[in-house]
């Protein structure tokens, strides 16, 4: 390797003192960039409910008030009017979904504790079918008759740890409210004045950039606006799908609990790939409390309809609208949870179709300008 210039044998030592630098101190860098990302996780919370938020009131205003006649009146009210009715619409449907599933959850808990004599029956019988010694029946009965002393005992014993524990969860929830008012403001901010700061990156652009860089950056930037808009609607779409199948498919088996594990699963099914798990799990909980047979036949009736859904649904509503494979979508989630958990997982799938579209085109372009070296090669040697 032969260097043209004492500018390019400074740039060499320079990138490579960097990486050093970065393995000695890499979890100095990864706290120190734990501690930035904590400082901007609200404004980025912000800028990704605005995008999100962006596609409704696109619709809202596009669609549903698109046929009023403009004027100047109008179209002064009309983002805001389209802002206040996308945020309505978001809080009923979280409103609904919470109304919805606190209520069953408080009566499943008291349904439990109502027909736990009944369980401890069943318990026994089923020891008694598969020849269990008698010691361990007794065993079991003892621990059933004492589990509300259980339950009262480690609570009295451990009143310190639990009072610690539930102050240290409402310091989280406050924080977390917290960080949710600062990203909602600021995502009213993006969204109001969306076209204006548009305006102003492609001047910041245009006067600092070349103009073959500024494109390059425009077109990336659509690109990844078309590749998160149909992942987001695709997913809501999908997430109806599964929720609405699931609704029916419970009715006909009798499961109780239908229209409230059915939005359950039909919201955890935004989350890709992991999302009908989460559903299951809790929906199963829900219905355990019931009865345990019936959680069982709802576990194997989810299993048979998430083979259908991945296989045939999933791929023509989600995986065509933003153009990845499963096994990169699958690869994408788990990296997203491991970073940044279920927000992670939201984020990752889009964004490594991003890339991944990006990467497309790239190994595209430079095999067209290969094959255009090569036959200007052969015309000249001939």
């Amino acid at each position: 390797m032969k260097f043209k210039t004492r500018k390019d044998i400074v740039i060499i030592i320079t990138y490579i003192a960097l990486i050093i630098f970065a393995l000695v101190n890499f979890d100095k860098i990864l706290s120190l960039l734990g501690k930035i990302f904590s400082i901007l996780s609200p404004f980025i919370f912000g800028v990704i409910l605005a995008f999100v938020l962006n596609i409704l009131i696109n619709f809202i205003e596009n669609k549903i008030f698109g046929k009023v006649k403009p004027g100047k009146v109008w179209n002064k009210i009309k983002r805001p009017i389209s802002i206040t009715s996308s945020f309505v619409l978001v809080l009923v449907m979280l409103t609904f979904i919470i109304n919805l599933l606190i209520p069953q959850l408080r009566n499943s808990v008291v349904l439990f504790t109502d027909t736990l004599p009944g369980y401890k029956d069943d318990v026994v019988n089923i020891l008694n079918k598969f020849d269990a010694e008698e010691e361990t029946i007794d065993k079991v009965t003892d621990y059933l008759d004492d589990f509300d002393k259980i339950i009262t005992d480690y609570i009295k014993d451990n009143s310190k740890d639990v009072i610690t524990v539930t102050t240290e969860v409402a310091a989280s929830v406050f924080e977390i409210i917290s960080k949710a008012v600062i990203g909602i403001v600021f995502a009213i901010y993006i969204i109001a004045q969306k076209e204006t700061l548009l305006r102003q990156f492609n001047k910041l652009m245009d006067a600092y950039l070349k103009p073959r860089t500024s494109k390059k950056i425009s077109n990336i930037m659509s690109m990844a606006n078309k590749t998160f808009s149909n992942f987001v609607t695709g997913q809501c779409l999908e997430a109806v799908i599964f929720g609405s199948f699931c609704f029916i498919g419970m009715l006909i088996l009798r499961i109780p609990y239908a229209s409230t594990v059915a939005v359950l699963l039909g919201f955890t099914a935004l989350i890709p790939i992991f999302g009908s798990f989460i559903g299951t799990g809790l929906g199963a909980f829900l219905i355990c409390m019931v009865s345990p047979v019936k959680a069982i036949v709802f576990i194997i009736f989810i299993i048979i309809w998430q083979q259908i859904e991945t296989n045939l649904i999933y791929p023509k509503v989600v995986g065509k609208s933003i153009g990845l494979p499963g096994m990169w979508v699958l690869l994408s989630v788990t990296i997203g949870a491991s970073l940044a958990g279920i927000l992670g997982m939201l984020i990752a799938t889009p964004l490594c179709s991003l890339l991944y579209s990006l990467a497309t085109a790239a190994v595209n372009e430079r095999i067209r300008n290969n094959k255009i070296v090569s036959k200007v090669e052969e015309k000249a040697s001939v």
